[in-house]
């Protein structure tokens, strides 16, 4: 073998280095190898963020064929820290995300393919699952990680704000922002509520009702009590710096300081397929499972933000472990 000098094993090794420090491929080329060779799958799972992560790599430990299809927009994409997750508490989303990523596509059953799912129907060998682009994939079982689509208010820098300085969660967010001037946007027995909770991080709080408002009495006074003050003006502007709040700007042209905002949005589903197998939801919008997250439409589970209030990380992992399991489980019996 010709010797190298030491210029070029340098630049060599360099590049070598430079390979395995790259994280596993977010190309999607890499990423749907074998589509065209491989349609059908043990499981498919739509959504590959946490929940849906966390159910491929149960699956992938248990020895089954995987498919996860994901379009790359979690909910979660503008927060540039996760809290309250050991182990992992500070980092940003995106890295939480990637290691996950890596970890679970290790395993040689799972797959990763880049896309939104839009079609799916009840065959009698399991489901079809038709995307964006075309493709079309069958599984066995299916399981719904899609997440929900937050619908932003419509106040001038409010969606640029979401998730960085208008937040929705105080055990995700709240220490970062204690003892700072808070707000809560919300009205009536749900603007009670978030008040009386964020009370326990700051002393400052001022409950914005964006307009008259409903709250009875009784809350009225409970509030002053606890000197959480109320403004009824309606909102025009959230005055800001890269989404970090600066001050709230009212119709009346008025202005307050601010650093942080609390409140509930409306939400829907983000992806029509539940709907389309049949898949019913609580009275709340969200996809209704059993303690197991067996949806009710048979063969169909689903686990994440899009089942349940608690919009954690944390939560979303242990929801989606437990999924893995217990699909693994139903295609044991069903085989047995």
């Amino acid at each position: 073998m010709k010797n190298l000098d030491r210029r070029t094993f340098i630049k060599q090794g360099g590049v070598i280095a430079t390979v395995f420090a790259l994280p596993l491929s977010f190309n999607p080329s890499i990423e749907n190898k074998e589509m065209t060779e491989k349609k059908h799958f043990d499981v498919i799972i739509i959504g590959g963020s946490y929940a849906g992560l966390a159910t491929a790599m149960a699956l992938g430990r248990a020895l089954r064929n995987v498919l996860i299809i994901d379009s790359g927009k979690p909910c979660n994409r503008q927060t540039p820290h996760s809290h309250n997750f050991l182990t992992q508490d500070g980092k940003t989303p995106k890295e939480i995300s990637l290691i996950a990523k890596q970890q679970v596509l290790a395993y040689n059953t799972i797959t990763f393919f880049d896309g939104f799912g839009t079609k799916g129907l009840k065959t009698k060998n399991g489901f079809e699952v038709q995307t964006e682009s075309g493709d079309t994939f069958s599984a066995t079982k299916l399981v719904f990680a899609t997440g929900i689509k937050d619908i932003m208010l419509s106040i001038i820098g409010f969606s640029e704000c979401w998730g960085i300085s208008v937040l929705h969660c105080p055990y995700c967010h709240g220490y970062e922002v204690k003892n700072e001037k808070t707000g809560i946007l919300g009205n009536g027995e749900n603007g009670f509520e978030f008040s009386k909770l964020i009370s326990n991080w700051t002393k400052d709080l001022t409950l914005f009702t964006n307009g008259a408002s409903t709250l009875t009495i009784e809350q009225i006074a409970r509030l002053e009590k606890h000197d959480i003050k109320i403004v009824e003006k309606e909102i025009e502007e959230l005055e800001h710096i890269n989404g970090n709040l600066k001050k709230i700007i009212f119709k009346d042209g008025t202005k307050t300081s601010i650093k942080a905002i609390y409140t509930r949005l409306p939400f829907e589903q983000n992806c029509s397929i539940s709907e389309q197998l049949g898949c019913e939801l609580t009275e709340d919008g969200y996809l209704k499972v059993d303690a197991f997250q067996k949806t009710t439409t048979k063969g169909v589970f689903a686990c994440g933000d899009n089942v349940t209030r608690m919009r954690t990380v944390a939560n979303a992992i242990a929801m989606g472990t437990t999924t893995g399991m217990t699909v693994n489980k139903e295609l044991v019996e069903e085989s047995f």
